[in-house]
Protein backbone atom coordinates (compact mmCIF):
# COMPACT_ATOMS: atom_id res chain seq x y z
CA UNK A 1 0.00 0.00 0.00
CA UNK A 2 2.94 2.57 0.20
CA UNK A 3 2.72 2.84 -3.17
CA UNK A 4 -0.28 4.47 -2.81
CA UNK A 5 -0.60 6.43 0.01
CA UNK A 6 1.12 9.77 -1.30
CA UNK A 7 -2.15 10.31 -3.65
CA UNK A 8 -4.35 13.16 -2.31
CA UNK A 9 -7.58 11.34 -3.53
CA UNK A 10 -8.97 7.72 -4.42
CA UNK A 11 -11.71 5.42 -5.80
CA UNK A 12 -12.81 2.33 -4.23
CA UNK A 13 -14.56 -0.08 -6.51
CA UNK A 14 -16.78 -2.66 -4.31
CA UNK A 15 -17.46 -5.38 -7.19
CA UNK A 16 -20.61 -7.81 -7.09
CA UNK A 17 -22.95 -9.83 -8.66
CA UNK A 18 -26.67 -10.67 -8.50
CA UNK A 19 -26.21 -12.98 -5.72
CA UNK A 20 -24.12 -9.99 -3.40
CA UNK A 21 -25.64 -7.10 -4.75
CA UNK A 22 -27.93 -6.57 -0.97
CA UNK A 23 -24.43 -7.18 0.42
CA UNK A 24 -22.86 -4.76 -1.51
CA UNK A 25 -25.11 -2.06 -0.91
CA UNK A 26 -24.84 -2.47 2.72
CA UNK A 27 -21.17 -2.59 2.70
CA UNK A 28 -20.88 0.92 0.66
CA UNK A 29 -23.90 2.46 2.69
CA UNK A 30 -22.25 1.24 6.05
CA UNK A 31 -18.58 3.03 4.94
CA UNK A 32 -20.09 5.88 3.70
CA UNK A 33 -22.10 6.28 6.87
CA UNK A 34 -18.30 5.20 8.83
CA UNK A 35 -16.41 8.17 7.10
CA UNK A 36 -18.27 10.37 5.34
CA UNK A 37 -17.77 9.07 1.73
CA UNK A 38 -19.28 9.55 -1.52
CA UNK A 39 -21.60 6.92 -2.92
CA UNK A 40 -21.58 6.18 -6.62
CA UNK A 41 -24.17 4.54 -8.25
CA UNK A 42 -24.52 0.86 -8.23
CA UNK A 43 -23.61 -0.61 -11.56
CA UNK A 44 -25.41 -3.87 -11.98
CA UNK A 45 -23.36 -3.96 -15.37
CA UNK A 46 -19.59 -3.70 -16.37
CA UNK A 47 -18.84 0.21 -16.47
CA UNK A 48 -15.36 1.49 -17.72
CA UNK A 49 -12.02 -1.20 -16.93
CA UNK A 50 -14.62 -3.07 -14.27
CA UNK A 51 -15.58 -5.94 -15.66
CA UNK A 52 -18.24 -6.76 -13.02
CA UNK A 53 -20.69 -5.30 -11.20
CA UNK A 54 -19.64 -2.51 -9.19
CA UNK A 55 -20.29 0.75 -6.93
CA UNK A 56 -18.06 3.37 -6.15
CA UNK A 57 -16.46 5.10 -3.26
CA UNK A 58 -15.07 8.55 -3.25
CA UNK A 59 -12.08 8.88 -0.47
CA UNK A 60 -9.05 11.21 0.37
CA UNK A 61 -6.02 9.98 1.41
CA UNK A 62 -6.78 10.83 5.48
CA UNK A 63 -9.53 8.27 4.76
CA UNK A 64 -7.87 5.43 2.92
CA UNK A 65 -5.69 3.23 5.93
CA UNK A 66 -8.75 3.19 8.27
CA UNK A 67 -11.42 3.04 5.09
CA UNK A 68 -8.79 0.05 4.01
CA UNK A 69 -8.66 -1.48 7.68
CA UNK A 70 -12.30 -1.22 8.15
CA UNK A 71 -13.33 -2.60 4.38
CA UNK A 72 -10.81 -6.32 5.53
CA UNK A 73 -13.42 -6.06 8.24
CA UNK A 74 -16.34 -5.75 6.80
CA UNK A 75 -16.27 -6.58 2.93
CA UNK A 76 -18.28 -10.18 3.81
CA UNK A 77 -15.85 -12.05 0.71
CA UNK A 78 -16.71 -9.28 -1.66
CA UNK A 79 -13.71 -7.89 -3.62
CA UNK A 80 -12.44 -4.35 -3.51
CA UNK A 81 -10.21 -2.48 -5.95
CA UNK A 82 -8.87 0.30 -4.70
CA UNK A 83 -6.86 2.88 -7.03
CA UNK A 84 -5.61 6.60 -6.86
CA UNK A 85 -6.74 9.27 -8.48
CA UNK A 86 -3.61 11.27 -9.90
CA UNK A 87 -5.22 12.41 -13.34
CA UNK A 88 -3.34 8.82 -15.48
CA UNK A 89 -6.18 6.88 -15.34
CA UNK A 90 -4.39 4.09 -17.16
CA UNK A 91 -1.34 4.38 -14.71
CA UNK A 92 -4.41 4.68 -11.49
CA UNK A 93 -5.69 1.63 -13.26
CA UNK A 94 -2.40 -0.59 -13.22
CA UNK A 95 0.10 0.68 -10.93
CA UNK A 96 -1.49 3.14 -7.87
CA UNK A 97 -4.00 0.32 -6.85
CA UNK A 98 -4.86 -2.17 -4.12
CA UNK A 99 -7.02 -5.04 -3.83
CA UNK A 100 -9.18 -6.80 -1.09
CA UNK A 101 -9.97 -10.07 -1.97
CA UNK A 102 -9.25 -11.97 -5.12
CA UNK A 103 -7.72 -9.11 -8.42
CA UNK A 104 -9.99 -9.25 -11.11
CA UNK A 105 -8.34 -8.63 -14.97
CA UNK A 106 -9.61 -4.92 -16.01
CA UNK A 107 -10.67 -4.19 -19.37
CA UNK A 108 -7.61 -1.62 -19.88
CA UNK A 109 -8.96 -1.10 -23.50
CA UNK A 110 -11.17 1.59 -22.56
CA UNK A 111 -7.71 3.67 -21.91
CA UNK A 112 -5.95 2.74 -24.87
CA UNK A 113 -5.76 6.80 -25.35
CA UNK A 114 -6.20 8.43 -22.53
CA UNK A 115 -2.66 8.44 -20.99
CA UNK A 116 -0.83 9.70 -23.68
CA UNK A 117 -0.34 12.97 -21.69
Amino acid sequence: MEHIQNFEEFHAHVYFDEASTQTARAVCEAASEAFSLEVGRHHEKPVGPHPKWSCQLTLSRAQLRPLIAWLGDHRQELTIFIHALSGHDLTDHTEHVFWLGEPVALNLDVFAEDDNA
